[in-house]
């Protein structure tokens, strides 16, 4: 280091004065790149659960992509924006952002497509003697059937 030169400190203005190397303190600063990482890995895990749940019996797609949502606000903007501009989930995600809740409509498509599902794995879709999984089954319809049950009914349609 010169001598005059003060740690922290790198060139100088026009009038001599040191300039700082620094964001002022009161810029909060950027979440680091693993952390973004992480919240984005994350998320993609729950993108990838949803989409599972959208063709398997018992397991709810809403929470997932609830949770996907959270963790790209954390991780992604990006990956935010493109999950609320689809055109089937983002609406729900929207509304459920500003008044958990949600529609008559969504909760009444998705308990009449998890019970369908349900019905075929408890009846010829699980192998007999696969109590094991028909319980699971019938344990997660019921779970995600008191999930969606519990969240508030938006006055919107659709």
């Amino acid at each position: 280091m010169d001598e005059g030169e003060r740690p922290g400190l790198q060139g100088a203005d026009d009038q001599g004065e040191a300039l700082p190397t620094s964001a002022p303190p009161e810029v909060p600063p950027e979440v680091p790149l693993v952390v973004r990482v992480g919240w984005s890995a994350l998320g993609m895990t729950f993108v990838g659960l949803g989409a599972v749940g959208v063709v398997v019996p018992g397991l709810p797609t809403t929470p997932f992509l609830l949770l996907a949502a959270a963790c790209f606000a954390r991780g992604s903007t990006r990956l935010e924006a493109w999950l609320l501009a689809d055109p089937l989930f983002g609406p729900l995600i929207k509304e459920f952002r500003a008044n958990r809740a949600v529609s008559l409509r969504t909760k009444a498509l998705a308990l009449t497509l998890m019970w369908v599902f349900v019905g075929y794995a408890l009846g010829p879709g699980l192998p007999d003697g696969a109590v094991v999984a028909r319980i699971a089954v019938g344990v997660a319809a019921l779970m995600g059937t008191a999930y969606l049950l519990s969240l508030r009914t938006s006055k919107r349609r659709g």
